[in-house]
């Protein structure tokens, strides 16, 4: 089957963008490595000078049958500076560390992008054929430049009405106006999407993006379904906009919570399934069902190798991906030679194969984490109508919703007011040795002219409030410690002790 070209969706880019000229010097940097051109335009200095000859990492070796520790079945990864030193070669994916090191290669370094095409084709059913992948230092930066990319001061896009933070900052920090749509324990509800943008304001400009964690959300833990992701991009078709798909939780899927040991055993020790049963198990992705290039998809490396790599990658349209590029010459240049090379040494040893040897293992041991915390949360949180526990089926994140008008001094001391009382309740539990995040700090807050139907803003229960934990930053035992100890302090706010 012969795949389409991606819509041209250029029209939504911002005035930056726009007014963005390529740099000269970048038009010119891919000639420093032709050996007929004797390279005297541009200030790099000779690899000569670099202080390191090698760089050494040992990584372990797949399958992985010890487990995903790296001391386990470890392996050496040289990484040498130059490709033509006398008796040395380098190996298929490796990275010399002299170019490694050296300026250019703004999309990525070769070798590392070419295993995330091939990465890409296993994931994700491409739908058009004009797509590519551009490096990043991060979803962060991915955001941040997606943010430049498209909008102007006083644009408008969308987001769910709960989401990351420091996104909803990077956004109000460029001026531009976060809008919310409604989400229940499954994401972004689609009717509602629908009615915002079916009433959006005439005359007034429609929004340019819908920023979205589709899957293991944060803050939330929810993740979207494949059938209302099919929904919102026949939304997004409609009204034009493009959908900005964050991941960096997408292979920590770890299933619905079984509260039944029985029935729970077979899935906790079912370690090692064939890659094609782990690929089907994988949820739909937005850049699966992409057919005109209106998705853009940022991945990191964050949460499945380790955040201090600060490498990530976009996927999208070239004709989009073009306009990234332009601005990380100017922005960020390119992620870190270092992580580059030592991040492409370890994927290509691995292989395709390897990697998702990887990624299946460290599933397994999100499954474990998730159960232990869900299994301590309902030990220790009474079990009444006033607290709600929410087991995620992705993600590292729980939930605990709570009814704060069930609080015995609602009325008195926090005037009726359920943001005094989770501002309350976080402040004891940080008193009491443990620390879980308040959900009034991930609203999505910034309405503007265009008018939100009055259905949309409400809620079954507006003093319902939750508050979100990580199970995987630490230990079993210090997880279920820590657990206990928000346990007690919500027994004893709500007199339940």
């Amino acid at each position: 089957m012969t795949l389409p070209e991606s819509k041209d969706l250029t029209h939504l880019f911002s005035d930056e963008t726009r007014a963005r000229k390529p740099s000269p010097l970048k038009t010119c940097i891919h000639l420093f490595n032709d050996p007929n051109i004797i390279f005297l335009g541009g200030g790099l200095p000779m690899s000569d000078y670099f202080p390191w000859d090698n760089l050494s990492v040992d990584s372990p070796i797949p399958p992985f049958t010890k487990g995903i520790g790296a001391s386990i079945d470890s392996r050496n990864n040289d990484i040498l500076k130059a490709e033509l030193k006398k008796n040395e070669k380098l190996h298929d994916g490796d990275i010399p560390l002299a170019r490694a090191l050296q300026y250019g290669f703004s999309a990525g370094q070769p070798e590392l992008m070419n295993f995330l095409r091939e990465h890409t084709t296993i994931i994700h059913n491409m739908q058009y054929k004009d797509w590519d992948v551009v490096a990043t230092t991060g979803n962060t930066n991915a955001w941040e430049s997606t943010l430049r990319v498209f909008c102007n001061r006083g644009d408008v896009i969308l987001a769910e009405a709960h989401s990351f933070s420091s996104s909803l900052a990077a956004a109000q920090a460029q001026g531009v106006i976060t809008f919310p749509v409604p989400i229940d324990e499954h994401g972004i509800i689609p009717s509602k999407l629908a009615q915002i943008l079916d009433n959006w304001t005439e005359g007034a400009p429609k929004p340019k993006l819908l920023y979205t964690i589709p899957t293991g959300q944060n803050p939330t833990g929810s993740s979207l379904s494949d059938e209302r992701k099919e929904e919102i991009y026949e939304i997004a078709q409609k009204h034009d906009f493009i959908i900005i798909e964050d991941e960096p939780y997408y292979f920590l899927q770890v299933g619905r919570y079984i509260k039944d040991l029985g029935e729970r055993a077979k899935l906790e020790t079912d370690v090692r399934p064939t890659h094609e049963k782990f690929l089907q198990s994988l949820a739909k992705t937005f850049l699966s069902i992409d057919t005109e290039g209106r998705v853009i998809r940022m991945d990191s490396f964050s949460k499945v190798l380790a955040p201090g790599t600060r490498l990530g990658w976009i996927t999208g349209s070239k004709r989009l991906l073009k306009a990234y590029i332009s601005l990380h010459e100017m922005t960020i240049q390119a992620p870190a030679g270092f992580t580059q090379a030592m991040v492409s040494s370890t994927l290509n040893k691995w292989g395709q194969s390897g990697y998702l040897d990887w990624l299946i293992c460290l599933r397994h041991e999100y499954l474990l984490k998730r159960n232990h915390a869900i299994d301590c949360l309902f030990k220790y949180i009474p079990d009444t109508s006033i607290f709600t526990i929410n087991p995620p089926i992705a993600g590292m994140f729980f939930t605990v919703n709570i009814d704060a008008s069930a609080h015995p001094e609602f009325k008195t001391k926090f005037d009726s007011d359920p943001t005094k009382v989770e501002q309350h309740i976080y402040d004891t539990v940080i008193s009491n040795g443990v620390l879980v995040v308040p959900g009034i700090w991930f609203i999505t807050d910034g309405e503007t002219t265009p008018a939100q139907p009055k259905e949309s803003k409400e809620i079954s229960n507006p003093n319902i409030v939750f508050f979100r934990g990580t199970f995987a930053a630490v230990a079993p035992e210090k997880l279920e410690n820590g657990i206990k100890r928000f346990a007690d302090v919500l027994k004893k706010e709500f007199a339940l002790n």
